[in-house]
């Protein structure tokens, strides 16, 4: 794996994949990015869109699994699952059916919990807005999730989805799901880490996504889930944005459909 290194103010060492633009607007790699401290080791893996495994202190955290469960088969067992929304890049069952979920804990807002079959997981975890979940030294907070503009309102209703903070070592990162730059997002502190969505009409624009990313401040930000209904958004738009509003937030690209 090719990686970059540099520092930041917390003291943490990243290494980020190389970010090489392809036409689509999207990037020529899909490397791992690996952070590492004296008590912390933090890697990204993207498997595609909304799905991703996160591994950190030791444990697998799977976002959003689906695909099928073959997608994951050169990973850990999961440790903590951890699932947004209903529509099927979030949650798909059959995918989870079809992982080792013996060891894991499901955590999941009221709406998926409807739909997802019992004895799925040893444990689930029922969270709504604003809940919280101490797993396995991880604290994880359910942050809502939801459209704005009036003609995206039956996309994400609010208080169905769940976006999360998930905070452990004293490192804190957050995984948006599906939202646009609702004012729990703007308002988000201590962010290390943030991976924030944008693609029309279900979510965002780049312009509403950087916004938003500029009000909280997040160590480094990562666009995922970019595939809108007709294109990719232009997330080196977006990093232009940021950067121009505040060069100290790090924009890092990873290739999140490998297959475009």
């Amino acid at each position: 794996m090719k990686k970059i290194l540099f520092t930041m103010s917390i003291c943490l060492a990243f290494f980020a994949c190389k970010n090489d633009k392809k036409e689509n607007n999207t990037v020529q790699t899909n490397e791992d990015v690996t952070v590492e401290s004296p008590t912390t080791n933090f890697e990204i893996i993207p498997i595609s869109h909304a799905t991703m495994v996160l591994k950190w202190n030791g444990k697998t955290i799977y976002v959003d699994p689906v695909g099928g469960a073959e997608l994951f088969a050169d990973y850990d067992n999961p440790d903590i699952v951890l699932v947004t929304d209903i529509h099927g890049d979030h949650l798909n069952v059959e995918t989870l059916e079809g992982l080792n979920m013996d060891n894991a804990t499901l955590i999941v807002p009221s709406a998926v919990n409807e739909k997802t079959p019992q004895g799925i997981s040893s444990q689930i975890i029922v969270l709504n807005n604003s809940n919280t979940a101490d797993v396995l030294g991880f604290n994880i907070e359910a942050i809502p999730m939801y459209n704005l503009r009036e003609e995206a309102l039956n996309f994400h209703t609010k208080g169905r989805g769940n976006g999360y903070v998930i905070e452990n070592d004293g490192k804190r990162i957050y995984i948006s799901g599906d939202t646009e730059d609702i004012p729990e997002m703007r308002n988000l502190e201590n962010i290390d880490i943030a991976f924030v969505c944008m693609n029309l009409p279900y979510t965002m624009t780049e312009e509403s996504a950087a916004a938003a990313v500029l009000d909280f401040k997040p160590k480094t930000v990562l666009p995922y889930h970019y595939r809108g209904k007709e294109k990719m958004s232009d997330v080196f738009k977006f990093k232009n944005l940021v950067n121009a509003g505040n060069e100290n937030i790090e924009v890092l690209m990873m290739d999140w459909y490998p297959e475009q």
